[in-house]
């Protein structure tokens, strides 16, 4: 096995770490604004405001981590090519 490739995995590894740990933060953080929120009495669900965004942010990570975007093949460079000649 190569060195290079060795690394890239503990990269990998190490992304899906700090994901979780993102996630469960999220999840203990969320809570404690809800249960803030429910000791306030306030009638406006305002963690929904942090939720919401903090929710986007730990999307948008999931999906550097889960590689949700299609990898760049050469089939797609050469299709954009002839598209702007």
């Amino acid at each position: 096995m190569s060195s290079q490739l060795r690394n890239q995995a503990i990269h990998r590894i190490r992304a899906r770490q700090q994901f979780y740990v993102h996630l469960v933060f999220f999840m203990a953080m969320g809570t404690y604004l809800v249960f803030l929120w429910a000791r306030s009495g306030s009638p406006v669900f305002w963690p929904a405001w942090a939720l919401i965004g903090w929710g986007i942010g730990l999307v948008t990570h999931a999906s550097h981590v889960f590689s949700w975007q299609r990898p760049i093949s050469e089939e797609r460079i050469q299709r954009e090519i002839y598209r702007n000649t």
